[in-house]
């Protein structure tokens, strides 16, 4: 089967974003399928392509996926309203485009939610099935957030949110808590659960983490308003306040709030902090190997978040089997103190935080032990190549 798939932030392991749909799609071709994947131009990605647009489009040939990218630079640095006009323009050529290629199913993956039109517009004049990917509920966690008050905005989006699921075949959804808001609005809808999930090729030649000299907790991806990162810094002003600056952390990525989180990290004279710019996933892979003691699982205390969110950094710790921090409550808390793979904390306690970090700090043995059990839970339930069979088997049983 030929699949068209929709990603706006598509990106090959060269860029510096998540790499889940470019494994599905290799997956899909190993099975004996072909994929087109049409994305946009994602500040933090790389599609594989080069070479100028011609009428603001440029496509080729990457891993045997055949890739479509449309002239559209996004950033999450970009104003509300400039995002919101790049979703629009998006889903405007990306229908167009469903209506003229030749495929025999559309698959369409969020965020943002505005993603699904094309498969809207393709299943109801073309008649093709067309399945959606949710990964994270869009008008709720917006909602939740602030980021969206206006009622007829939240109104639109959740008419257009429940039209989605009702058209689409199959829904897949990223955690439990989407699959339960999918579930929500269509009750009788088939809704699959595909988490992110751990690179282990990027791995393996793991081995147990030792006791490096310098202790370093690592945070990596975006700098925004969700991720809260200012907890971070609440924890560290309490390491310095205890004379412990042995302890260092290190922010790898980007994002609107980093000036903000940099400027209060020298006004503050947090010495032990550090930022990095964003680096494509081998190289972080590599970082990461050579240089992490702990990675940091960090999100705002926002209830839609607990169960809502599958973030890719929690999987890639795994899989280079760092203990985790966690700092907010739900289902990543659950496998994390069910499976003694890090510490869960709870949210808004700086002290808490901190003495986490301590504790792993000078307790070496039980890092250790730790990342192994980390390590041995992303082999036997998160490994990529095995979520990437499930995801084709999905797409198979709805075109046979």
């Amino acid at each position: 089967m030929h699949v068209l798939y929709f990603h706006q932030h598509f990106s090959t392991p060269q860029g510096s974003t998540g790499t889940r749909s470019y494994e599905f799609a290799r997956k899909l071709i190993e099975r004996g399928h072909s994929v087109t994947i049409v994305c946009g131009s994602y500040w933090i990605a790389d599609s594989g392509l080069s070479g100028g647009f011609v009428n603001g489009i440029r496509s080729g040939y990457v891993s045997g996926i055949k890739v479509i990218e449309l002239e559209l630079q996004y950033s999450n640095t970009d104003s509300f309203i400039r995002r919101t006009l790049i979703f629009l323009r998006y889903s405007w050529q990306g229908l167009k485009i469903g209506l003229k290629e030749k495929y025999d199913i559309l698959f369409a993956t969020s965020t943002p939610l505005t993603a699904g039109i094309p498969g809207i517009i393709a299943r109801l004049l073309r008649k093709k099935p067309f399945i959606f990917e949710v990964r994270d509920l869009w008008p709720e966690l917006p909602k939740a957030m602030g980021v969206i008050t206006n009622p007829i905005i939240l109104k639109l989006m959740d008419w257009l949110e429940s039209f989605t699921y009702r058209l689409a075949a199959t829904c897949i959804g990223l955690s439990p808590g989407i699959v339960k808001g999918i579930k929500k609005k269509v009750p009788n809808k088939i809704v699959v659960m595909i988490p992110n999930g751990c690179d282990l090729n990027l791995v393996e030649d793991y081995k147990p983490m030792k006791n490096n000299t310098e202790f370093v907790a690592v945070f990596t991806g975006a700098h925004g308003i969700a991720n809260g990162l200012d907890a971070v810094l609440d924890a560290v002003e309490i390491l310095v306040e205890k004379g412990r600056q042995d302890i260092v952390v290190k922010f790898i990525g980007d994002g609107l709030l980093k000036p903000k989180l940099q400027e209060r990290v020298r006004y503050e004279g947090l010495t032990n902090c550090k930022f990095l710019e964003p680096m494509p996933k081998n190289g972080l892979f590599t970082y990461l190997k050579q240089n992490a003691s702990v990675g940091l699982m960090i999100l705002d205390n926002v209830p839609a978040f607990y169960y809502g969110t599958s973030p890719n950094k929690f999987f890639d710790y795994l899989s280079l089997g760092l203990p985790v921090i966690n700092n907010y409550p739900g289902w990543l808390a659950e496998i994390i103190t069910q499976n003694q793979c890090g510490i869960a904390v709870p949210p808004d306690n700086p002290e808490a935080f901190a003495d986490s970090l301590i504790k792993l700090k000078d307790n070496p043995d039980l890092r250790e032990k730790m990342g192994k059990n980390g390590r041995r839970l992303a082999e036997n339930e998160f490994d990529r190549n095995r979520l990437g069979e499930r995801f084709v088997d999905v797409l198979e049983s709805v075109t046979v």
